[in-house]
């Protein structure tokens, strides 16, 4: 799907409120979604049978859909696959005035109407100047990224941990998944510099990082995760990105979502620890005919991969149409043995799925790393 990205889909503010649309990016979507209901007859489809699905930034966007207009009305849509969601923070109504505010200055001009007549290669070159300009983020050790969407009072209406943590989410059928290190190819890899100056840098990038959050959500953060529970520095910092912008996202979907459905069954997780096991590591498993080399060698594994996402898509299910080679995957209210959760129960069901075997864990993160996060939520999403 086409949208549009960065400063050309995301800019914020007030007169670009008054005089156009927050979330522009996001609204493209909407669109393009409202058009498939429109015509997917048209060569062959459902619209009845629509199944949304995205990755990273689009796995963001996947919540964005779900919580849309305060999931009021029916939705364009049938089903949702998050793949690892990407919530990274929102801009608040000051940050976004403030970037706006510097988009005038770059670009010499004095409102919103001269900005549009920008081309749009001058606009992408003048959106990472603004970028440049407004946001100090993590300096060296976090690889972040500032346009995104926004709460604009209408389409998003709060935070997505705020809406889910409300049951304010279309009941749809639903997977989110993530990979073993969401955090690492985000997180520094160069420790050389001393002790005292990694210490220093520490401190400062999680100012940077987390900017309203104060010295006891930091000391708090670093007592949940302590140095000398990880290999090295570079995993303890890459342990904490990952849980706050992905790896707990996808557990306050899931508990949510098993608390509020109908049918509590039609949710289901996975942790996915085959191939590099970093960030975006399924998409060699799903999204080529030919399994990506280096990163992905296992073409029996693919074959299970692309069967439970095809069944979801056909079935709202995993497991009805997957590969004869595939494990059954239990829903993550069950115990893990069916789709059926026994009594009042929640088994907080994961399939664990790496290169060799499919096995079923409790949800690792149902954990107080992520209540912490989640109890923080304005700290850590503005």
């Amino acid at each position: 799907m086409q949208y549009r990205l960065g400063f050309l889909g995301f800019l914020g503010g007030s007169e670009v409120a008054q005089q156009g649309v927050r979330n522009a990016g996001l609204l493209d979507q909407r669109a393009a979604l409202q058009w498939i209901q429109r015509n997917v007859r048209a060569f062959g489809g459902d619209p009845a049978r629509v199944t949304i699905w995205g990755a990273s930034a689009g796995g963001g966007s996947v919540t964005a859909h779900l919580i849309a207009n305060g999931a009021s009305g029916e939705p364009p849509f049938s089903a949702a696959i998050a793949e690892y969601p990407w919530w990274q923070p929102y801009l608040n109504d000051s940050q976004q005035e403030f970037s706006y505010r510097n988009a005038l200055r770059l670009s010499d001009c004095e409102d919103i109407a001269c900005l549009r007549k920008l081309s749009s290669e001058k606009a992408i070159t003048l959106g990472q100047a603004v970028t440049n300009e407004s946001y100090p983020g993590p300096s060296a050790i976090y690889g972040t990224y500032y346009w995104g969407p926004v709460v604009d009072g209408t389409f998003i209406q709060n935070l997505p941990s705020i809406e889910f943590g409300r049951g304010r989410f279309h009941d749809v059928p639903l997977i989110v998944d993530r990979n073993a290190y969401e955090g690492y190819i985000f997180t520094e890899k160069d420790f050389s510099i001393n002790a005292d100056n990694t210490t220093y840098d520490a401190a400062r990038d999680l100012e940077l990082l987390f900017p309203f959050a104060g010295p006891a959500f930091r000391s708090r953060l670093y007592q949940l995760y302590p140095r000398e529970s990880f290999n090295s520095t570079l995993f303890q910092w890459q342990t904490w990105f990952g849980d706050f912008i992905i790896n707990c996202p996808t557990y306050h979907m899931a508990t949510n979502a098993v608390d509020r459905f109908a049918n509590a069954s039609t949710v289901f997780k996975m942790v996915f620890l085959g191939g590099r096991q970093a960030h975006g590591a399924t998409g060699s498993y799903l999204a080529d005919e030919d399994v990506s080399l280096p990163y992905a060698t296992n073409k029996t594994l693919a074959e299970i991969m692309t069967s439970y996402w095809i069944s979801f898509t056909m079935t709202g299910d995993p497991n009805p149409r997957r590969s004869a080679k595939a494990a059954f995957w239990p829903s993550y209210a069950s115990g893990g043995n069916d789709s059926t959760p026994v009594g009042d129960l929640v088994g907080f069901s994961t399939l664990m799925v790496n290169e060799s075997t499919i096995d079923v864990e409790f949800d690792r993160n149902a954990s107080s790393q992520c209540d912490f996060f989640l109890s923080h939520s304005f700290q850590v999403q503005n």
